[in-house]
């Protein structure tokens, strides 16, 4: 993916609206064959830390994290990539989204 076109994704998942990261998520996962190894990496890490710091569980954290297993599907992705995640109170999240997390963190 062109530099430009890899920063007007990676702004829209760490924009202040979480209808704006919901759809930002849908859309990195749109276009999993486009990223280099190090845009999945990096992608992976801004998915994760806005996940973390989602105040409430909504549809912006579910779309967040997968986009975060998909882009994990691509090989690009490390576990240390993932490591905001491990801020994310399990107890605090119904039972398919701690699941995500959980996944995710056994990788």
């Amino acid at each position: 993916m062109k530099s430009h076109e890899f920063i007007k994704i990676a702004r829209k998942v760490l924009e202040g609206d979480a209808k704006v990261r919901e759809r930002a998520a849908d859309e990195v996962t749109d276009h999993l064959g486009a990223y280099t190894p190090a845009q999945a990496s990096a992608l992976a890490t801004l998915l994760a830390a806005t996940a973390a710091a989602e105040e409430v569980e909504d549809s912006a954290m579910e779309a967040e994290l997968h986009a975060i297993i998909e882009l994990t599907a691509t090989g690009h992705v490390r576990l240390d990539d993932l490591s905001p995640l491990r801020e994310i109170n399990l107890d605090d999240l119904p039972p398919q989204i701690r699941e995500y997390v959980s996944d995710l963190l056994e990788e």
